[in-house]
């Protein structure tokens, strides 16, 4: 197939199902996937799960994926005020390419203004922290546990990572 899945960990506190399932699902897809992050060569996971980092996140030529993916996880907020996140979000998504981003990770596609009018989810905190970043960036938040509109694809936690990475695989055919 030849498509790259670019997907990004914070550098440590991100979730690890939702890194790992997904990662699973893309390579037993016979996709290729690289794992970017910022200032580290190896990632940790919230529950201890270890990944190498194969690029920082500065270092990255959109031109080389087909997908960019943003792991969720309590570290993963590091990247809403992030510039070189954010771009990154923008130049997925503005390059017609699939943009997607699980748990609280979505926070980061709003703040890169790219879910505006957009139907999408997040994780909910319970105080409603998360949802307000989303509508924040003018997404019309659902609930749902997988949202797809267009190239973007949000997902809100764990339990929906098998879901989340089978829409991705569904939206590179």
């Amino acid at each position: 197939m030849g498509c790259g899945i670019l997907m990004v960990v914070a550098p440590k506190n991100f979730r690890d199902e939702e890194f790992m399932i997904p990662k699973q699902i893309f390579e037993g897809s016979g996709l290729e996937v690289t794992v970017a992050s910022k200032g580290v060569k190896k990632a940790t996971g919230m529950f201890s799960v270890t990944t190498e980092v194969n690029k920082d996140i500065v270092e990255i030529d959109v031109a080389d994926y087909d997908v960019i993916v943003f792991v969720g996880g309590s570290g993963s907020s590091i990247y809403y005020e992030d510039k070189a996140a954010l771009g990154l979000a923008k130049q997925f998504y503005e390059n017609g390419k699939v943009t997607a981003a699980i748990c609280i990770a979505p926070g980061i596609l709003a703040k890169a203004g790219i879910l505006n009018g957009k139907k999408a989810t997040i994780w909910d905190s319970g105080d409603g922290t998360f949802i307000k970043i989303l509508e924040g960036g003018g997404a019309k938040y659902t609930g749902a546990d997988v949202e797809q509109e267009g190239k973007v694809v949000t997902a809100n936690g764990p339990q929906a990572a098998k879901e989340f990475a089978e829409k991705i695989i569904e939206l590179l055919d």
